[in-house]
């Protein structure tokens, strides 16, 4: 007969499981006594080496062992499950914290920078990122061999990526632009439009710049538009997103989809445009480019010549996140640090 104190094992068991407090210890204590490789187990393995007379004995008291624990197991199983309490409750545990998630700041800007358009009565829209040469350079005006279309500045896909055009090359969108050619294509003015949305460039990463960043770009096309309306839209806008206080001015440039064309600097948020090294001492910040809508993007589209007339322009939210929040490395906004994060 089997050397198994089957009496005592029984009472350790039945201690141990009115003990305890918690279903995972409980499945702990159901394993050791039950599980495959429990003395038990053991024993009801090694019946055939016992003699014919003790196999039934011990078989038996191994069973009504097992029916036993079970029992006891699968009513302390219930009791836990009603949430029976098994011991006083220390009100001075420390409670579990559970952390919140945020807003990412790029986001929050960008919905900010799309409620002040909103409000004015522009209407949000979203474009593909992977964009065909055409509507990214050509439809914009953009010369055959103009660097903006080289490899060094765009990410040219592979020819895997079917086009509808068998000959023509996709790429990833070097900017938001190219929503106006598609928007304009389908639909006649007039028109109010803003894209918010990410674009691509293979730029060396540093504090100020990123091969993936994010855009608003936008456009209104009517007519009569006039240069004096765009000024009036920018500055409106300027002054929802940085304040009442903030001056602006408007540079000549050069875009190929717009003509004129200018650079938009505000002053300085950090000196009020007195100079300080944030601006290099120039009391102004470089915010947007803008314009008004180069004729030949509107023949592109197959406006008739001279009926309509629009502005255009186009803007980095991390540029205006970093000047709003006084950040001086673009880099900080996608190294995933919570304690960064956290802050807006």
């Amino acid at each position: 007969m089997l050397n198994i104190d089957i009496a005592g094992l029984q009472a350790s068991a039945e201690k141990e499981i009115s003990e305890v407090i918690t279903s995972v210890a409980l499945e702990e204590i159901r394993v050791k006594y039950l599980g495959k490789k429990s003395v038990i187990s053991e024993a009801l393995s090694s019946l055939k080496n016992l003699s014919s007379e003790d196999r039934p004995l011990v078989g038996k008291l191994a069973n009504e062992f097992k029916n036993n624990i079970t029992a006891l197991i699968e009513a302390k199983k219930n009791e836990l499950e009603k949430g029976v309490e098994t011991q006083p409750l220390d009100i001075s545990l420390p409670g579990v914290k559970m952390d919140m998630g945020c807003i990412h700041p790029v986001t929050i800007v960008m919905r900010e920078i799309c409620d002040c358009f909103v409000k004015m009565g522009f209407c949000v829209v979203e474009g593909p990122e992977i964009e065909t040469e055409d509507n990214n350079f050509t439809g914009l005006n953009i010369p055959l061999d103009h660097p903006s279309r080289e490899a060094f500045d765009t990410f040219y896909l592979k020819s895997e990526v079917q086009s509808s055009k068998p000959t023509e090359k996709l790429l990833l969108r070097s900017h938001t632009s190219p929503m106006q050619v598609r928007v304009m294509k389908e639909n006649k003015p007039p028109l109010a439009v803003i894209v918010p949305g990410r674009v691509y460039r293979p730029d060396a990463v540093d504090a100020s710049h990123l091969f993936m960043f994010h855009q608003v770009e936008g456009f209104l096309v009517d007519k009569n538009v006039r240069f004096s309306d765009l000024k009036g839209v920018l500055a409106q806008v300027s002054k929802e997103l940085f304040g009442s206080d903030i001056k602006m001015r408007f540079r000549p440039h050069f875009f190929p989809f717009t003509e004129p064309s200018v650079e938009v600097d505000v002053s300085c948020i950090m000196c009020k445009g007195k100079g300080c090294s944030v601006c290099g001492h120039k009391g102004w910040l470089e915010i947007l480019g803008a314009g008004m809508v180069n004729p030949a993007v509107f023949k592109h589209v197959g406006y008739a010549p001279g009926e309509f007339t629009g502005f255009a322009f186009g803007m980095g939210v991390e540029r205006i996140a970093m000047l709003k929040y006084r950040i001086n490395d673009i880099r900080l906004f996608f190294e995933n640090d919570i304690r960064f994060l956290k802050q807006f």
